[in-house]
């Protein structure tokens, strides 16, 4: 299925505020509440609209660090490969788990509540995930912008 410029509109629209009724969307796209309900169901059933979520404050909740780590593996068959991806999924503090193309195999992103935080991540969790060879974390300093929306 091929998106129409209100259902580009609407996934923008519940992007930015996914806790809208079927009037605030129908409103914010210039459409009735009815048509904009059976749209969202439509993208829904589709897989364009993949689940509905809270963004929460890292900070309140005590964890403003974002680390970086970049992971190489010392081979790259599939046991290897899906050992480690198996492993990194069960460790609560990484958000985020990329395979690349490039000089690391793995672009992790973590949180912690500071630098000892982080030494306690690495040492009970990072060090032990399967067939690590080499890892390195960058810090981030400071957020400039952070957005999970998509362009649409």
């Amino acid at each position: 299925m091929s998106l129409d410029p209100i259902d580009k509109r609407l996934l923008a629209a519940l992007q930015r505020k996914g806790r809208m009724s079927n009037a605030e969307l129908g409103e914010a796209v210039n459409l009735s509440p009815s048509a904009c309900h059976r749209r969202v169901q439509r993208l829904e059933a589709e897989g364009f609209i993949l689940d509905y979520v809270a963004l929460l404050d890292a900070r309140k909740l005590g964890v403003p660090t974002t680390v970086f780590v970049e992971i190489t593996l010392q081979g790259q068959a599939d046991e290897v490969l899906d050992a480690f991806e198996k492993a990194v999924r069960r460790i609560p503090d990484v958000l985020e788990c990329h395979l690349m193309a490039g000089t690391a195999d793995y672009l992790l992103k973590v949180v912690a509540e500071d630098t000892e935080d982080f030494a306690r991540i690495h040492r009970q969790h990072l060090t032990r995930l399967p067939g690590v060879r080499q890892m390195q974390s960058s810090f981030a300093l400071r957020t400039v912008f952070k957005t999970t929306a998509l362009p649409v």
